[in-house]
């Protein structure tokens, strides 16, 4: 297996969403976070020895066709070299409705992470250092989130080739996704899934394990 398809997008831009219909359009497995927190042991290690600048791309997306949100999205430009052959995919909304979301969200999780259990520590290490390698290091103000998702989407506006990249909103559905990927759309509906709840949910998810 090789990567067909890879996320540059942040959190909390539709990640999940896209993850689900990429693997509809059979082109899944696709690696996630929520991928990394089931499977601790074997994927933190693989990543922490990535944000440490030695990554083993092959032992870590073994059995995936895809992968989209972090850790992912902070590899856009060392992804793009190594699978050449790739498309890549920025999801965005809004900068201020992203703010708002993250801030609520991933960013609250990593200022309080040391009240989380043990098993956990290994991997909100890793995550810290693929959110700040994103631009996102813990302390900014809201006015400074929203400025560093900007220039996050700028930057990989300027480093992916134009013909390799879709600048895509999931709101927007099937049809822009399809046309990119080159596949027929699907009857069933555009999966939307990953609200705020549920990031909370999948945290409670790593810290029962």
């Amino acid at each position: 297996m090789t990567l067909k398809v890879i996320g540059a997008g942040l959190g909390r831009t539709g990640t999940n969403s896209l993850r689900l219909a990429l693997n509809v359009l059979g082109v899944g497995p696709c690696h996630h976070m929520e991928e990394v927190i089931m499977n601790m042991p074997v994927q933190v290690p693989l990543w922490q020895a990535a944000v440490d600048g030695h990554p083993d791309w092959v032992a870590i997306y073994k059995g995936y066709n895809s992968a989209v949100d972090w850790p992912t999205a902070a590899f856009y430009n060392e992804l793009s070299k190594s699978y050449s052959d790739a498309k890549f995919i920025l999801t965005v909304r809004s900068p201020e409705s992203w703010t708002a979301s993250f801030s609520e969200t991933i960013y609250k999780f990593m200022d309080g992470s040391h009240g989380a259990p043990p098993h956990m520590q290994a991997w909100i290490k890793m995550g810290l250092a693929a959110i700040s390698k994103s631009g996102l290091p813990n302390g900014l103000s809201m006015a400074d989130l929203t400025k560093a998702f900007m220039a996050h989407n700028d930057a990989v506006k300027a480093a992916i080739p134009a013909n390799r990249l879709l600048v895509y909103e999931v709101k927007q559905g099937w049809d822009p996704l399809c046309k990119f990927l080159g596949m027929p759309v699907p009857t069933e509906a555009f999966p939307q899934t990953n609200g705020r709840e549920e990031f909370w949910e999948m945290i409670k998810k790593g810290a029962a394990k």
